[in-house]
């Protein structure tokens, strides 16, 4: 495996690493060591390594900021393929935008704010890339990337670059065509308003305001624990059930905001597995509710503590 992986990468002049911590690499800082690790450069380089990595066997996850992760604390017995600062460019088309996948949504906003762009604000504080925010269909504050989206580049399971416009991209709640079907988010366009420059940037400065404020965002966490349930807010029930601060080794639910189950410094993966397994049982038993995870698990089965140890 090495040495095939090897190849490719110095056909690229880009490093293969080798036992990478995850936790450097995740919003949670919790997940032992992926057995290799690769800058992706430029789409060539993405695709001949998923070509290569089918082909072999070799089992592959693309990354991004790690926002939306929880990694096993065994690590990752494969190939990381890391989507970061060289694939985060932006082209711009009147009032539409193409960002790389690797671009920050964070940044992605201000660069709309730059512009006197409207449709993103609320997504300013989201700690991910713009590839990751449309695999899940992230929102917050009333506003989703399903609201803007007009269209993606991506890779095929086969490594072949393909597109898809917004009607075919199945975008509902944390959701997307990603989410069940293979295929690497490249870049996504997306078509915002034109909007006074003022007016952006207060709502922009609310919305991180109302953040900082209610969420616990001094300690490592993966953002929302637990999906919204259907009727309902996991936050509120979690709360209605006493769970503030329930704690497992070094995992907690946030004693700010129960929605949250934050790292207090020496968590891992299987504290917060375990801790979430109560979680959803007590709300289950005292509401009828059943909560579902948000952040993906790598590295194991969402669900299966064993993964984690």
């Amino acid at each position: 495996m090495r040495e095939k992986l090897r190849e490719i990468c110095d056909t690229w002049n880009t490093a293969l690493q080798e036992n990478v911590p995850l936790s450097e690499h995740t919003t949670f800082r919790i997940g032992g060591n992926a057995d290799f690790w690769v800058e992706i450069g430029n789409p060539a380089l993405l695709a001949a390594l998923v070509k290569l990595c089918r082909a072999e066997g070799i089992p592959y996850f693309v990354l991004g900021k790690g926002s939306n992760i929880l990694a096993s604390d065994a690590g990752f017995r494969g190939v990381i393929l890391h989507l970061g600062n060289d694939l985060a460019d932006v082209r711009e088309d009147g009032d539409s935008l193409t960002l790389g996948a690797g671009l920050p949504l964070v940044k992605a906003a201000k660069i709309a704010e730059s512009k006197g762009l409207s449709g993103m604000e609320g997504l300013s504080g989201i700690p991910g890339t713009v590839g990751g925010a449309l695999y899940m269909n992230a929102g917050a504050y009333g506003y989703e990337m399903s609201q803007i989206v007009t269209g993606c580049e991506y890779l095929d399971e086969s490594g072949e670059l393909r597109q898809l416009s917004a009607e075919h991209l199945a975008l509902s709640y944390r959701h997307s065509r990603f989410t069940e079907f293979p295929g690497i988010i490249l870049s996504v366009t997306v078509k915002l308003t034109p909007g006074d420059k003022a007016e952006i940037t207060e709502k922009m400065q609310d919305f991180l305001k109302r953040r900082n404020d209610k969420q616990p965002l001094n300690y490592p966490s993966a953002g929302s624990t637990f999906k919204r349930p259907v009727g309902n807010y996991a936050s509120a029930l979690i709360d209605q059930c006493g769970l503030k601060g329930y704690t497992v080794g070094g995992a907690q639910v946030s004693e700010k905001h129960a929605g949250f189950v934050i790292n207090r410094g020496d968590a891992t993966c299987a504290d917060v597995l375990r801790l979430c397994a109560d979680v959803r049982r007590i709300v289950q038993e005292q509401t009828g509710y059943v909560l579902e995870l948000e952040p993906i698990l790598l590295g194991g089965q969402t669900g299966d503590e064993s993964a984690c140890n």
